[in-house]
């Protein structure tokens, strides 16, 4: 069924009787060989009409987007790609929607936390980075999509991949990183289980991140907090300061020149050195 011992395929069956059952969350677990990218496939049919809670994972992934527009490359079966579709009720106003990517963020790095026993930290907004604080390097990228009142949220985690086939070299895997578990379907199923009940609580204070405990659990995992950043806006221009705090919309609290700003996007560096300033 396939060749390389140590990247044996998901089982679907064995998900879908896992996490499909009446009360979940989830719908429908699907597992393909191959596709261009598991989140235009669920926004396609996010389109269609398709129904909150389904999943779709791919073994490989040939058209993969990260935030920023950027690729995501993996070897087959070396990692996790899957999105889920989820429709949050019309109380939950879009700002608080945004939301979504930074909870799903908090639930992978729960999962690879406590299943891989290594530090599992996020760099502002969502991107996962593994091992020691202020060293680790990015394992998983998050990206979320609005369709129709649906949003797609879709994870890119390197689990098995080498460091001759990682395409940045800041890049890591759980595997690079020493992680006690590189074991697909586990990780999966507890990313799923945790994201399942997390996201119903935050539906079940409409959207409040305080609330339901959201904004506290990031806070305690994001890595960006008391760093100093480079923060490339979405208007080609560049901020530099120092990284907070996180509001209760979850956008990022800057301090530069002496003024406090609030950033809902961005592509943030944590700088390390002074030449970084430059």
């Amino acid at each position: 069924m396939y060749g390389d011992l140590g990247r044996p395929p998901l089982r679907a069956g064995a998900l879908s009787r896992a996490l499909v059952y009446d009360g979940s969350l989830w719908t429908d677990v699907r597992v393909v060989r191959v596709t261009g990218s598991t989140n235009a496939d669920l926004v396609a049919a996010a389109r269609g009409g398709a129904a909150e809670g389904r999943v779709l994972v791919a073994e490989h992934q040939q058209a993969g987007r990260g935030r920023l527009d950027r690729g995501w490359v993996s070897p087959p079966q070396s990692g996790l790609t899957f999105s889920v579709l989820l429709r949050p009720p019309p109380d939950i106003a879009p700002p608080a929607r945004g939301w979504l990517p930074l909870l799903v963020g908090v639930c992978v790095a729960g999962a690879v936390g406590e299943l891989g026993e290594i530090p599992a930290r996020l760099k502002w907004p969502n991107d996962l980075l593994v091992g020691p604080p202020g060293e680790g390097g990015k394992a998983a990228g998050i990206l979320a999509e609005v369709s129709d009142g649906a949003v797609v949220v879709g994870v890119g985690l390197n689990v098995s991949t080498r460091r001759d086939e990682l395409p940045d070299p800041r890049a890591t895997s759980l595997v690079l990183a020493g992680s006690a578990c590189t074991d697909r379907d586990p990780l999966l199923r507890g990313i799923l289980r945790r994201l399942a009940e997390d996201y119903r609580c935050w539906v079940a204070v409409a959207g409040d991140a305080a609330g339901c405990g959201l904004l506290p659990a990031y806070t305690e995992r994001c890595d960006t907090l008391g760093r100093d950043v480079a923060v490339r806006l979405p208007t080609g221009t560049t901020l530099r300061g120092r990284a907070e705090g996180i509001d209760g919309w979850g956008r990022l609290l800057v301090r530069a020149d002496g003024e406090l700003h609030t950033l809902a996007a961005g592509d943030v560096t944590h700088l390390r050195t002074p030449q970084e300033y430059l």
